[in-house]
């Protein structure tokens, strides 16, 4: 048996201050569903961290319409690293987070509402889809894009849905392939497009000239939530014109920025044979701290992490989800260890999440 890429769980992006950057998202893409909340110690990621155990404070948050969600992360045990300068296109990296929306222009009038100084008009991308690009008030970009499929919900009510993917800056984007076309199955070129772009002239950095593929999957999706993650997209872009830099250079994961991409997977210690084949060894793995059913507990909810780097350094993350909380006060939660690995859980199971809007943060 094969691995299983089930889509995108989230993407994580570090703040300064967790509950304003989380209203903010909650209020802009609609991320009020809060699956864990934890406020302890990072005691695993110490090739990203300084070798040394790190104190956070994390929450991993979903729109129930559909997209995968943010965990937005905040160290609290020592002052968080803001980039030197500000990230320019094409720098080694996670640029920008792509977000689901079904009506483009519903979605730039909210925005707009919110941002109206940092947000670009509506465009065509790539791939053909119609698109725009904001910022939100850490500087950090997010490109809105619309698309009709991969919804959880059949008539979306809210003005987005959320994770869709992400704009990557690489080095190399033919040696950048192997990752994310093969481990990651974005096998579908959606759009391979070279030069100088005019809906990309908003963006820092936006006017250079560029090699931009664009990345699909050409199977749907397996597993327990992949309903509600739907379909995704990756955006690699390399600059040619210049040298890039990296995002997170002197830096430590979870600093502000965009922080990794997160995969929700079944069938680890497959995927971990297929990465060490490739040559993408995991540089983090959970299963050297474990309890005695193989998962690492995260505050409310349980399972097994692992991540990997990209050429540059980008970082990948997997979880294999073992347990994920319904309602904590009546001890229900969701155990997917003995569930069939293909196969999604019924809708109404899913919906259950919404036990978990958030109505007062704190």
């Amino acid at each position: 048996m094969s691995k299983i890429i089930c889509g995108i769980q989230q993407i994580g992006i570090g703040v300064t201050n967790l509950y304003p950057a989380w209203k903010w998202y909650m209020e802009a893409f609609g991320v009020d569903v809060r699956v864990f909340e934890d406020d302890t110690v990072a005691e695993l990621m110490l090739p990203y961290t300084g070798n040394q155990p790190q104190k956070r404070h994390a929450a991993l948050a979903l729109n129930i319409e559909g997209g995968g969600g943010f965990e937005i992360w905040q160290y609290s045990g020592r002052t968080p690293v803001e980039p030197k300068e500000k990230p320019l296109l094409g720098d080694l990296g996670i640029f920008a987070a792509k977000i689901k929306c079904y009506d483009i222009q519903k979605a730039h009038n909210h925005l707009s509402n919110l941002e109206k100084n940092s947000i670009t008009a509506i465009t065509a991308s790539p791939s053909g889809q119609k698109h725009f690009y904001v910022e939100d008030p850490r500087g950090n970009t997010f490109e809105v894009i619309e698309t009709r499929i991969g919804w959880f919900k059949k008539n979306p009510t809210k003005p987005t849905g959320a994770t869709y993917g992400a704009v990557i800056g690489v080095s190399d984007i033919d040696k950048a392939l192997p990752v994310y076309r093969e481990i990651l199955e974005f096998d579908e070129i959606l759009a391979d497009a070279t030069g100088s772009f005019d809906e990309l002239s908003g963006l820092n950095g936006g006017g250079g000239s560029f090699r931009r593929v664009v990345l699909s999957h050409s199977k749907p999706r397996k597993g327990a939530f992949s309903r509600m993650l739907g379909d995704a997209q990756i955006e690699l872009i390399q600059a040619l014109d210049r040298t890039p830099s990296k995002l997170y250079e002197g830096r430590f994961w979870g600093d502000p920025g965009f922080i990794h991409l997160c995969f929700d997977i079944r069938r680890m210690d497959e995927l971990e044979k297929e990465c060490n084949e490739k040559g993408f060894p995991f540089t983090v793995n959970s299963n050297v701290k474990h309890n005695q059913k193989g998962s690492f507990d995260m505050g409310e909810a349980a399972g097994h992490f692992s991540y990997i780097e990209d050429p540059d350094g980008t970082l990948i993350e997997f979880v294999e989800t073992h347990r994920v909380p319904i309602a904590k006060k009546y001890g229900i939660s969701l155990n997917l260890d003995k569930r069939d690995d293909e196969k999604p859980l019924p809708s109404w199971m899913v919906r259950m999440l919404g036990l978990k809007k958030v109505k007062n943060l704190g």
